[in-house]
């Protein structure tokens, strides 16, 4: 069941430290916008939200994780991003006072939320204008790979698209031959590149046995020769 709380100032605090948009400010501004949070705690398989819900809050993730996903007319699931802690959704509603959210938000684990409502968010906006270009900065990214994954899924293999999340999961600095640890478990990254779970693990165990990558334990990944995966994309 949901529970609310809303004078957990120091965990309000904590979570607006957390969020990119945010913690570029100063100590005593940060305050200000921690004080007009309140928390919000789902268990397990609780929806933040859900499509064609009304709604005029900014939810930043404090503890937890929460996927974002869509339905097709079909009723297949399509999985949109991870929300981990420090990231945030509902910025859409934002700017659109009569919009209702088109995902689900589930808590896949027991989360913790802090939530502020939009008329706070927009007079945050209008006093702090850095945040604004914060947010605009995030919201084309997220539209720039929104666009980018609808052309994979449209165009390129299976494998392809595996090659390009794992590609794109590499940081410069991590050289040639990286591990990475994947951000989401492989059934989510199915549905995230708009194929089944059993075909992703095959995929994997085809780049394995290609020499490719070994997989590890905890969700890691050792990409052997990271311009040879690229290549074996083409």
């Amino acid at each position: 069941m949901t529970k609310h709380t809303h004078h957990e100032i120091g965990d309000h605090s904590a979570c607006i430290r957390l969020v990119p948009i945010f913690n570029h400010l100063e100590e005593s501004s940060m305050d200000r916008i921690a004080g007009k949070a309140h928390t919000k705690h789902y268990q397990k398989g609780e929806f933040l939200f859900r499509s064609q819900e009304k709604d005029d809050a900014l939810y930043i993730v404090n503890r937890g994780k929460v996927r974002i996903y869509r339905l097709s007319d079909s009723g297949k699931e399509q999985l949109v991003r991870i929300l981990n802690p420090g990231d945030f959704t509902g910025e859409w509603t934002l700017f659109n006072p009569d919009a209702v959210h088109e995902e689900y938000a589930e808590a896949t684990r027991d989360t913790s939320v802090c939530m502020i409502q939009q008329h706070d968010v927009q007079e945050f906006l209008k006093e702090y204008p850095a945040i604004s270009l914060k947010l605009l900065g995030e919201m084309s990214q997220r539209l720039e790979k929104s666009a980018r994954q609808t052309a994979q899924v449209a165009m390129e293999s299976v494998i392809t698209r595996l090659v390009l999340f794992l590609a794109e999961n590499v940081e410069p600095e991590m050289g040639n031959s990286p591990t990475i640890t994947l951000p989401m478990a492989k059934k989510d990254i199915a549905s995230y590149l708009g194929t089944t779970p059993e075909t992703i693990s095959r995929k994997f165990g085809e780049l394995e046995d290609e020499g490719l990558i070994q997989q590890l334990s905890g969700k890691r990944i050792k990409i052997q020769d990271l311009d040879d995966l690229l290549l074996y994309s083409e």
